[in-house]
C-alpha cells in the first residue's frame, strides 16, 4: 500500500524526530543545537522534513547563498528507506531551490557512499573534485557534485 507523503518546512517542533534519524544515518551526527542555529539564525538554511502522517520519515537542508544551493544534509528513517523517499527529498529540495532564485547545487558525499551517489547523479549531479581527508571521523574523501544549471528542473512534490 503506497504511503502518502506531504513536504513542510522543518520546525523546532520536529527536531526530537530529525535527531533521531540523525543518529541512525550518521557517524558524526549534528546536534540538536546545530539544527536550532540553521532553523532559528542561519537566514540562508533552508530545511524541509517529509512527512508521513504525522510522523517524520526524512529531512534535506541547504543553504542559499546567490544564486547557488548547498546541500547540507538529508537523511531517511532507517525503517523508511529503500522506498525513493531520499529521491522525492531532493526533488522538492531542487525545486525549492529554484523557487528560491537558485541556479545550481553542489553537495559533498563519502566516496564510500555508492547508493547516494547513484542517486544525485540520476538525478543530474557530476562529478567535480573531491576534497582529501573531508570526513574527520574516518578521513574519508569526499566527492563534490554539482547539478548546474539547475534551471527548468521539474521535481515534485507538494507542500
Amino acid at each position: 500500500m503506497p504511503m502518502e507523503l506531504t513536504f513542510a518546512e522543518m520546525s523546532c517542533d520536529h527536531l526530537d524526530e530529525v535527531l533521531a534519524i540523525e543518529q541512525a544515518s550518521f557517524t558524526t551526527p549534528w546536534s540538536r543545537h546545530a539544527f536550532t542555529y540553521e532553523l532559528l539564525q542561519n537566514e540562508f538554511a533552508v530545511y524541509i522534513v517529509v512527512l508521513a502522517g504525522q510522523k517524520v520519515v526524512g529531512y534535506a537542508g541547504m543553504w542559499l547563498v546567490l544564486d547557488e544551493a548547498h546541500v547540507t544534509n538529508v537523511a531517511v528513517h532507517p525503517q523508511y528507506r529503500r522506498r525513493h523517499i531520499g529521491r522525492k527529498l531532493m526533488q522538492e529540495l531542487m525545486r525549492r531551490a529554484v523557487t528560491l532564485g537558485a541556479s545550481r547545487m553542489t553537495l559533498e558525499v563519502r566516496t564510500s557512499n555508492h547508493v547516494a551517489r547513484h542517486l544525485y547523479t540520476s538525478l543530474g549531479f557530476v562529478e567535480r573534485g573531491r576534497r582529501r581527508g573531508y570526513y574527520t571521523d574516518t578521513n574519508e574523501d569526499a566527492v563534490i557534485m554539482w547539478k548546474d544549471p539547475l534551471d527548468g528542473f521539474k521535481g515534485g512534490g507538494t507542500g
